[in-house]
């Protein structure tokens, strides 16, 4: 009885180790810029502007000395904001990128950056008015984070430049099984779905094309091979978790493991 326990016993320790085994993860692919030590001078990324495109939502604030030019293109500050949030009512680029204007109409502003559809629309107005400055800013720049993250979601940011690692901040940062050397960026490039792949633990990332997000990207963070936290699903964990449960019993009711 003695032997057969013994070899019982030893059979369980050896399952356990292979779930210890299992569930591990090396540290090098739970790090960031693990190259880190290969770099010899800091890198530099000019950020690339986003374009407007149809369906973009401008923020367009019209700034000149003269207070009659303000009241009559600005809309008034109690009702710039959208009654049922606190978002700001701007103006909604159409299918074709054009933005209605009060007094000029029509202004096409599609493919256009921020600063060259302030100059067209200041062209625009000098027909009315002189001395005017045109400010616009996109309204409701959101990411949407899937996949490896702690909280999946799509997040509201405000900054002109939010980059990569910022971006996974807003839903709390990789779990412990997200893929740093395999996270997918979609992005629309004109009539194009583009994907690009990035990789977290490259201390060069900075100088690539899309360290910075873009309002309406998508970042979806890949598994590591290991087995994945995020899903409820049957895992090779699991059942050798209930197979030591088995030869547990098994031992403590006497029966023989072969």
């Amino acid at each position: 009885m003695k032997k057969e326990n013994f070899s019982a016993g030893k059979l369980s320790i050896v399952i356990l180790l292979l779930i210890f085994a299992s569930s591990c993860v090396p540290v090098r692919q739970l790090s960031y810029f693990n190259d880190i030590e290969e770099l010899e001078r800091p890198v530099v990324n000019p950020k690339t502007q986003k374009t407007i495109m149809p369906f973009d939502r401008l923020y367009i604030r019209i700034l000149s000395i003269d207070p009659q030019t303000r009241d009559i293109f600005n809309v008034p500050e109690q009702a710039r904001y959208s009654p049922s949030s606190d978002a700001l009512i701007g103006y909604l680029v159409d299918e074709n990128g054009d933005i209605e204007f009060p007094f000029v109409g029509k202004i096409n502003v599609g493919s256009l950056t921020l600063e060259q559809a302030g100059n067209k629309i200041e062209q625009a107005l000098g027909e009315y008015v002189a001395n005017t400055t045109i400010l616009v800013k996109f309204i409701d720049n959101q990411v949407s984070i899937l996949g490896e993250v702690q909280q999946q979601g799509v997040y509201a940011f405000s900054q002109d430049k939010l980059n990569i690692y910022e971006a996974l901040a807003l839903g709390g940062g990789l779990t412990r099984y997200g893929n740093r050397k395999n996270i997918i960026l979609i992005r629309q490039e004109g009539e194009r779905i583009m994907h690009h792949k990035l990789n977290l633990s490259d201390s060069k990332i900075a100088s690539k094309d899309y360290y910075y997000i873009l309002p309406n990207d998508v970042i979806v963070v890949e598994p590591l091979s290991s087995i994945s936290s995020s899903y409820p699903n049957i895992t090779f964990t699991t059942l050798l978790s209930a197979i030591t449960t088995m030869i547990g019993v098994l031992v403590f009711a006497g029966i023989s493991i072969q």
